[in-house]
């Protein structure tokens, strides 16, 4: 990690477009003009987070990067209840097994961001003080400073009115609230962040810690990121994009960012990367080719934030082999280093693009294109194949497929891989399993 410089991280946050609503605003941003403990919360129901959580993530990134200690709650507790907030309907319940599991994989991933050592980040499990509550008195003490006429006012319960609130669900709130008022007994932590839909989670717990200890406390959230389009961020037609390389590869995570809308580039730069807001903003009104340059500037960083800078390498080599090189100026975007460094062959072969091994008898007889597309996982179903190369949308070695049933052989062996291709951007490898 990098040395820290304290400067102050609201007008960092501000600058780069994180900051949705706070609490109080010139306050807050006094408070963080000194060393601070904040946290934010994250939903351990999968087994890795998504390109939907990188914001929240990025912003305790630079809290620490300011001087701050981040903690990231792994909400082994409140996953146990489910939150509405956002949601049109109840949560799927997951084991505390479950739970546990997913928060363990969860905290290696958040340490591609986050410095864990030396007591420099914290991460801690609300299951530790939740699952173990008597409810009577947390009814007793916490309960009764709550009122129900300003819980349902709150958007994330008022949306949920008419298609069903659970009653463990309209507990949410109270336990959130409780998780700020003990980091901050435990950690002096006086700062929670969060998505806009935790607003009134959020505000609740400053209420909650004013009444209870007389202290004050602050809130901001983040705005909730669509992209130009207006879909959903790190949503695909495949699904998630997985900060997981076992579930979205470098090679994949990479093609996601580079194919970027133009109208989003500036804004996911200030966003997703560490580049200083001048180098962004002096791109800002950039278009066509030269623009593309600054996508594969944005693919590049945001790789290596989450995978590591061989990983970038790899996945940048390999995109370009395929699309073909882009020669990016010294003077754009200088502070990133993308394509400005050698790729060896070892870091190649970690990019990832997805790839099947598949044995050279099953090839000397010749494998269907629709089949091997299906198989693949190019296409959902041989239906969708055949269809895609009737279209002319199927290739072989950037050769378009002229019958949905063209054999792919061992003649089709190039430096020993077949390259397929769906479309204009997915890709998949073939090669020959040699141990049979």
């Amino acid at each position: 990690m990098e040395d820290w410089d304290l400067t102050n991280a609201y007008d960092i946050l501000e600058e780069r477009g994180f900051i949705d609503q706070s609490t109080d605003a010139n306050a807050c941003r006094e408070l963080l003009g000194k060393p601070v403990t904040c946290y934010i919360g994250f939903d351990p129901t999968a087994a890795s987070l998504h390109v939907g959580s990188l914001l929240p993530i990025m912003s305790l990134a630079h809290m620490q990067r300011c001087g701050h200690r981040p903690i990231a709650l792994v909400g082994g507790g409140t996953a146990l209840v489910g939150d509405p907030s956002g949601k049109t309907e109840m949560r799927q319940m997951l084991s505390r097994e479950e739970i546990d599991e997913n928060g363990e994989k969860l905290k290696v991933q958040l340490g591609q961001f986050i410095d864990f050592s030396s007591g420099r980040a914290l991460l801690v499990n609300n299951a530790d003080w939740l699952a173990s509550l008597n409810y009577i008195e947390f009814l007793r003490d916490i309960g009764r400073h709550f009122s129900v006429n300003r819980m349902l006012s709150a958007e994330s319960y008022r949306m949920r009115l008419e298609t069903g609130l659970s009653f463990i669900e309209f507990n949410y709130m109270l336990l959130q609230a409780y998780d700020f008022l003990l980091l901050l007994d435990d950690y002096d932590c006086r700062v929670q962040m969060g998505g806009s839909d935790q607003w009134g989670n959020i505000v609740a717990g400053v209420d909650l810690v004013r009444r209870m200890r007389q202290e004050t406390v602050y809130g901001i959230t983040f705005p909730l990121i669509t992209t130009a389009s207006g879909e959903k961020m790190g949503k695909t037609a495949q699904g998630a994009v997985w900060l997981d390389s076992e579930l979205t590869s470098p090679y994949e995570y990479y093609q996601y960012w580079i194919n970027t809308e133009d109208q989003d580039v500036t804004r996911f730069l200030g966003y997703f990367t560490f580049l200083p807001m001048e180098e962004v903003r002096a791109v800002a009104d950039l278009k066509g080719a030269d623009l593309n340059l600054v996508k594969s500037i944005l693919a590049y960083e945001v790789t290596k934030i989450t995978h590591g800078e061989a990983a970038a390498s790899a996945a940048q080599a390999e995109s370009e082999e395929i699309f073909g090189a882009r020669s990016i100026p010294d003077d754009l975007l200088p502070s990133s280093k993308v394509g400005r460094q050698p790729v060896s062959d070892a870091e190649g072969a970690a990019a990832g693009m997805p790839t099947t091994q598949i044995t050279s008898s099953r090839l000397s007889q010749g494998i269907p294109a629709f089949e091997l597309f299906a198989e693949v996982g190019l296409c959902s179903s041989r239906g969708e194949a055949r269809r895609l190369i009737q279209q002319g949308g199927g290739y072989i070695n950037g050769q378009r497929i002229q019958k949905f049933d063209e054999r792919a052989t061992l003649e089709h062996l190039e430096k020993g891989e077949i390259l397929l291709r769906a479309g204009k951007k997915k890709y998949h490898r073939i090669q020959v399993d040699e141990s049979e």
